[in-house]
C-alpha cells in the first residue's frame, strides 16, 4: 500500500496530492497521464509492475497530481496564459517537490523520472530541461512536439517545453549535451492504435538527438502495441529490469 500526502506549493498557491511507494533505493518522480492524479499509477496496475523492485528496496516512487487542466488541457484559455501556469508548475516540481523527495528519501544523487502518455512527455521534458536534477527517464508513449498539443502555437515558453524544438535548437557545444550524455534516457513507443503522433514525434526527436550527439535508447515496439495501460505495465517491468538490476 502507498502513503498519501498533501503538499502546499507557494509557486502555485495551492495544494497538490502525492502518493509514496517503497522503502528504499532510487527515488523516482512519477507524472500521471493527462489530467490524472497521484493515485492513478496504482489504480492502473503500474505500481504492481514495479513490485519486485519496491519490495527489494531498489526503487521508491513519488507520484504527483497533474495540473494539466490548468495548462495543456485548458483549451479555452489563451496559450500564453496556459504556458505561464505550466512554468509555475515546473518551478513547483523542480524547486519545491524535488527537494522534498531528497529530504524524504535521504538521497543525494539525481532522481529518476517516469510517465506514460502525457506523463511521459512531462518526464522526458523534466530531464531534458534539468539534467542536473534528473539522471534517468523512462518515458512510455510520450508526445514530444508541443505544437501538436497547442494547435500549432509557439513562443519562448512553449519552446522550452517542447523537447523536439529545444533539442533541435540546442547548440552543438552546449554544456547540456555532455550532461545529457551522463543520463540514461529511455523513450519507448508502440506502433499500434492511438500511437501515431507519439511515434511521429519520437522519430523526429530521435533524429534531433542523433544530430546533437545525445545518446538515448529509443525502443519502438510492434504494430500490436497500443497506447494503453496493459502495454505500459509490460514495458515498465522490462525497462526497470534493465535500469535497476
Amino acid at each position: 500500500m502507498g502513503e498519501y500526502g498533501r503538499f502546499y506549493s507557494p509557486a502555485l498557491g495551492q495544494e497538490l496530492g502525492y502518493m509514496k511507494y517503497g522503502h528504499g533505493g532510487q527515488p523516482c518522480l512519477v507524472f500521471p497521464s493527462q489530467n490524472g492524479s497521484s493515485r492513478d499509477f496504482e489504480g492502473f496496475g503500474m505500481v504492481e509492475a514495479c513490485r519486485p523492485w519496491l519490495n527489494e528496496g531498489k526503487l521508491r516512487l513519488y507520484c504527483v497530481d497533474s495540473l494539466d487542466e490548468q495548462t495543456w488541457s485548458a483549451y479555452g484559455a489563451p496559450p500564453p496564459d496556459r504556458m505561464r501556469r505550466h512554468e509555475d508548475w515546473f518551478r513547483h516540481v523542480t524547486e519545491e517537490f524535488v527537494p522534498f523527495i531528497r529530504r524524504d528519501s535521504i538521497w543525494q544523487g539525481r532522481l529518476m523520472t517516469l510517465g506514460c502518455s502525457m506523463g511521459a512527455t512531462h518526464a522526458a521534458n523534466a530531464l531534458f530541461r534539468r539534467p542536473d536534477l534528473f539522471q534517468t527517464v523512462i518515458a512510455l508513449s510520450g508526445a514530444y512536439d508541443a505544437r501538436w498539443l497547442l494547435a500549432g502555437y509557439m513562443d519562448e515558453t512553449v519552446y522550452l517545453n517542447s523537447p523536439l524544438d529545444s533539442i533541435r535548437g540546442m547548440p552543438a557545444d552546449h554544456p547540456y549535451v555532455h550532461l545529457l550524455n551522463s543520463c540514461r534516457i529511455i523513450l519507448c513507443c508502440g506502433q499500434g492504435a492511438w500511437e501515431e503522433e507519439m511515434l511521429r514525434s519520437l522519430r523526429l526527436l530521435e533524429g534531433a538527438m542523433r544530430e546533437k550527439g545525445i545518446s538515448a535508447w529509443v525502443d519502438i515496439w510492434g504494430t500490436d502495441v497500443n497506447h494503453n495501460w496493459d502495454w505500459w505495465q509490460k514495458q515498465l517491468a522490462y525497462f526497470l529490469g534493465k535500469v535497476l538490476e
